[in-house]
């Protein structure tokens, strides 16, 4: 009976995985100290990631935006954002939840993380996009 019992959940595994937390609230942007989002009753959770999501984490440009980003707690003050392959940041503006991307107006390249053009070295503007449209 037990083992039946434990096989009927063996189809929700996925599921059981697939479900992700997330934190959301304003990127504090102070380079003394680690990444981390203040919530709205100004509670403070660090923000930890690959090194991708680290350079969007630091982006002064998001300082003003209402953030969002998808993962794990790995403890109550502690947040882990899953890696920047699967798309888990995001801001807020106008009513809309937009992932956060960049992208370089002369080479027509999109990328995930600030920094400079891998083609012609200009910065990469911030473009926030409507996670819906393709890549």
């Amino acid at each position: 009976m037990t083992r039946r019992l434990l096989l009927s959940f063996v189809p929700l595994l996925p599921v059981l995985r697939a479900a992700q937390d997330r934190v959301r609230g304003r990127l504090r942007q102070d380079a003394s100290l680690p990444p981390a989002i203040i919530l709205r009753d100004g509670n403070v959770v660090l923000l930890e990631g690959d090194g991708a999501t680290a350079g969007v984490l630091r982006d002064t440009r998001l300082k003003d935006d209402d953030f969002e980003a998808l993962g794990r707690f790995a403890s109550p003050g502690r947040f882990v954002a899953d890696p920047i392959h699967l798309r888990a940041l995001f801001v807020h503006r106008g009513g809309r939840r937009l992932v956060v991307t960049y992208w370089c107006d002369v080479c027509a390249i999109r990328a995930w993380t600030p920094g400079p053009c891998q083609c012609c070295q200009d910065e990469m503007a911030l473009d926030p996009r409507d996670p819906a449209l393709p890549d």
